[in-house]
């Protein structure tokens, strides 16, 4: 995980020289007998880290951030998977890093470090949409999700901040950011101490993204670019959906669909009222109920997967993306079966309304 770069960061702050540079990332490949490591950066970049026989080697221990802490280890002890901070000479444009000293966190250790913090951000986390911003103050109030939804104000004077890459809404993916980033509307997860009232909250991490979701009928379908020309059934305007290999692709029994339905007309009458107790009450309100057992994102793992080839025209979808115009979006999940479930939505001048239907943004590790 990314975050976890933070470990590996501070445990080195006080040795670094201006001569040397740091390659931060995930080992995918180890030739112990050339001495060559193949490193995925954190920047994005593949490195290659090369190791003589001055270089030294560290492991530092689950928790630990003090570099004193650090145990020697052989290169042999170095393997696919573990975390890797590398120092050394970096010619500009060059990825090939003659490594003076290499630190690694264990693939197993991350592991646990990974679970660890997932525990953490389940039990002090709050997640929500973004309502107003006070940029002098550097508080925001969110709109929580759930059935017992409600305004917070969220301090975020002492918080770091990352920002969900426009494709994902995995952790992992999440970049370094800034309380300049946030906008009104955004999805927000942070991490942090509740206020006995329930109504203010301090924050020491927050990860935000921009991601919308919409109802859509299908037109036609590129099963070989991945690509899909719908019918959005809010704007009714043509739209151009793309999916990539991080979308999810999944289909909603009908069982489940019909239940999310029943959910949000629970005496079978008269669809849920407007507003964002509508959908979301229906899709959200049952964190650790029967629906599924979780939230709309577990519900949505769970769920077999779809196949693009699958869908015809006049199939109704739920798109949650990122608009990159307004007419292209960027699918992070694609849903199909969810007939019934548009059938009880509420509607807004003839028009479905979603109201604040949206995928819950992840915690460490998704």
């Amino acid at each position: 995980m990314r975050g976890l770069c933070i470990f590996l960061v501070l445990a080195l702050a006080s040795a670094q020289t201006p001569a040397n540079k740091s390659v931060i990332g995930e080992i995918t490949a180890a030739d112990s007998a050339a001495k060559r490591l193949t490193v995925k950066g954190d920047d994005g970049s593949t490195y290659t880290v090369t190791m003589d026989e001055a270089t030294s080697y560290l492991r530092l221990p689950l928790g630990e951030k003090d570099l004193k802490k650090a145990e020697k280890i052989a290169l042999s002890d170095v393997t696919v998977g573990d975390r890797l901070l590398a120092r050394g000479p970096l010619p500009e444009g060059s990825t090939t890093l003659p490594a003076r000293t290499v630190v690694i966190m264990t693939k197993a250790d991350l592991a646990k470090k990974q679970a660890q913090d997932r525990a953490d951000w389940q039990r002090r986390g709050i997640a929500g949409t973004i309502v107003s911003i006070n940029a002098a103050s550097k508080e925001v109030t969110i709109n929580t999700h759930g059935r017992d939804a409600n305004d917070i104000l969220v301090d975020t004077s002492a918080a770091s901040f990352r920002r969900y890459a426009p494709d994902s809404v995995r952790f992992a993916d999440a970049k370094p950011g800034s309380f300049a980033d946030l906008k009104p509307g955004d999805s927000v997860r942070a991490l942090g101490n509740k206020s006995e009232d329930g109504i203010h909250y301090k924050a020491e991490a927050v990860v935000s993204g921009s991601f919308q979701t919409i109802a859509v009928t299908v037109d036609s379908v590129d099963p070989a670019t991945g690509e899909l020309r719908a019918v959005d059934l809010q704007s009714k305007q043509n739209i151009t959906i793309k999916t990539n290999q991080n979308s999810m692709l999944r289909r909603l029994a009908e069982t489940m669909a019909t239940m999310l339905a029943r959910r949000m007309r629970p005496e079978g009458g008269a669809a849920a009222s407007e507003g964002p107790g509508g959908v979301a009450s229906a899709v959200q309100a049952g964190r650790g109920g029967p629906a599924a057992g979780g939230d709309l994102q577990q519900v949505l793992e769970r769920a077999p997967q779809l196949m693009l080839a699958e869908l015809k025209k006049g199939d109704a979808l739920i798109i949650s993306g990122s608009r990159a115009d307004g007419s292209t979006v960027t699918a992070i999940a694609v849903v199909a079966g969810v007939e019934p479930f548009l059938a009880a939505a509420p509607r807004t001048g003839g028009q479905v309304n979603l109201g604040s239907w949206n995928l819950d943004v992840g915690v460490p590790e998704q």
